[in-house]
């Protein structure tokens, strides 16, 4: 039996099978309302036969997008447009759907990649952006302002009542992004905090707003519901954010309700080397995994069926996370089913679609209907 294709739980919520589609910004929302292009988009990767689908990164607040385009669930308006598109989800899939709720912090009031990626000027409608400390992401990039007490006290307020409205839609799953350099993954690496208050200098002060952040989530959140934390492994900087310290926080999450991490890296500075080859990230959850004890999810150049089948059934994680491969061949988990002797879920509309020398690939699926 494959084992990429056994059932799993995160949490209260089990899954058919261990691949999840991972959360991909589209920066194509308006306002931060979802458009028709997140219907298509997420429609798609609805019928992909994989056991999780996760939303892209969603705002907490107007100024936590990183573009103008990002996702946001901060207003009604924001989630009436997501309602629409998880109506059709659930109409027409069975997938379990999570959010990832996160807040971009200094690497906001950006411009989309395929526009250079590069910081707004004053005027393309930038904005202050905010961080741990008043330090630029990178040199020339504008300086954020520092978090006050009052500033704190906002985001976190921000990040519970978005979950509340998360709760409202009808999200199976919430992760929190604590990684690539975004506001929770400043406040974490000593690269980006360099604050003299009980927010900075040791790992329990830099640990403490996340943490805060983490609570005053779950505090909302039914207990149905499993709310995870995806991190940044390591920071690829001599001096930053590394496994040692990822470990820790893991078990402070833990002890704080935490129902899986999804184990990412880098993003918090431009000097990061990253050592880029297949499944490069693989070992930080394997580390995770093993001396945090909680669900750890694998991401980063995981491409090939017998790759993630390899990665889950020799423990290295518990599930496996697809971006790119996944945007390329939106039913990939219907291939790995054929190659690996699994069963994927699909919509009736596409039974007849199954070859024949596979047909127990969509289960009871009846094939040849007239």
């Amino acid at each position: 039996m494959s084992a990429l294709f056994t059932p799993h739980s995160l949490g209260p919520l089990t899954l058919r099978n261990r691949i999840m589609v991972s959360p991909m910004c589209q920066y194509s929302a308006e306002e931060g309302s979802a458009t028709d292009w997140h219907m298509i988009h997420l429609g798609q990767l609805a019928l992909s036969g994989a056991g999780l689908l996760v939303i892209e990164a969603t705002a907490v607040e107007a100024i936590g997008r990183i573009t103008l385009g990002d996702l946001g669930l901060y207003s009604d308006d924001n989630e009436a447009a997501l309602a629409r598109v998880l109506a059709a989800i659930r109409r027409h899939s069975h997938i379990p759907v999570a959010l990832q709720l996160g807040h971009a912090g200094r690497k906001a009031s950006s411009h989309a990649p395929w526009d250079g990626g590069q910081c707004l000027a004053p005027n393309e409608g930038a904005w202050q952006t905010v961080a741990s400390s008043a330090l630029p992401h990178a040199p020339g990039e504008p300086v954020p302002l520092a978090l006050d007490a009052a500033g704190l006290a906002r985001i976190k307020a921000a990040f519970a009542r978005a979950a509340q409205r998360a709760v409202a839609l009808g999200i199976d799953a919430i992760e929190l992004h604590g990684a690539h350099g975004y506001l929770l993954h400043e406040f974490l690496s000593p690269i980006a905090n360099q604050r003299a208050d009980a927010y900075g200098g040791s790992l329990e002060n830099r640990m403490r707003f996340p943490l805060e952040v983490f609570d005053a989530v779950r505090a909302v959140v039914p207990e149905r519901i499993p709310v995870g934390v995806r991190v940044s492994g390591t920071d690829w900087v001599e001096g930053g954010w590394d496994i040692e310290q990822t470990v820790a926080f893991g078990r402070a999450l833990a002890a704080r309700g935490c129902a899986f991490i999804d184990a990412s890296s880098g993003g918090v500075s431009p000097l990061q080397k990253i050592p880029l080859g297949p499944g490069y990230q693989v070992a930080l959850a394997e580390r995770i995994k093993a001396e945090v004890g909680l669900p750890t999810i694998a991401v980063g150049l995981i491409t090939e069926p017998k790759q993630a089948e390899a990665i889950v059934a020799e423990g290295r994680a518990d599930m496996v996370a697809l971006g790119r491969a996944i945007l390329f061949e939106p039913h990939w988990p219907w291939r790995a089913a054929a190659e690996l002797g699994g069963q994927v879920e699909a919509p009736p509309q596409y039974w007849r679609s199954q070859p024949r020398e596979l047909k127990a690939l969509f289960g009871d699926a009846r094939i040849g209907m007239r």
